[in-house]
């Protein structure tokens, strides 16, 4: 009875606060400079709660963006499998949702959705940062959903 009430105020407070991991798969970079103009005051996704993490342990919602290398498949599968439960994966860029420019390079594995489960896609190369704030909004929505 306890664990439980001690269980509901945990989630409650972790409901009011995610964390956010940015991870760039490889690419241009285009993205990355969005997201972190999303990260920044004049956009200010702390408004919402969210918090930029630099730790899987401790994040709740993974921002990837890019095309996923070869090489840095592992670490971001490892990445994923670290992050605690209930988690959202958000996929920024055109390269992370269908390779992009990338599509016929002989070193990219992808795209993200054929290596871990995606839930909210965020289009365009690179996407604005108003495009990204709605959809880490959405990605902040879901993780509540999942929280209940």
């Amino acid at each position: 009875m306890l664990f439980r009430l001690v269980e509901k105020t945990l989630n409650y407070a972790r409901k009011k606060s995610p964390w956010f991991l940015h991870l760039d798969t490889g690419g241009c970079n285009g993205c990355s400079i969005e997201l972190f103009a999303v990260l920044n005051p004049r956009y200010d996704i702390e408004r919402f709660g969210g918090l930029s993490k630099a730790n899987p342990r401790h994040t709740d919602i993974l921002l990837i963006d890019g095309a996923v290398t070869k090489k840095i498949r592992p670490r971001l599968e490892r990445i994923y499998q670290q992050t605690p439960e209930p988690k959202v994966v958000v996929a920024v860029g055109s390269c992370a949702i269908s390779k992009g420019i990338f599509h016929d390079a002989y070193n990219i594995d992808g795209p993200l959705d054929k290596i871990m489960p995606v839930d909210v896609y965020i289009p365009g190369c690179p996407p604005k940062p108003e495009a990204i704030l709605q959809g880490v909004i959405k990605a902040l929505q879901l993780w509540e959903e999942k929280h209940e």
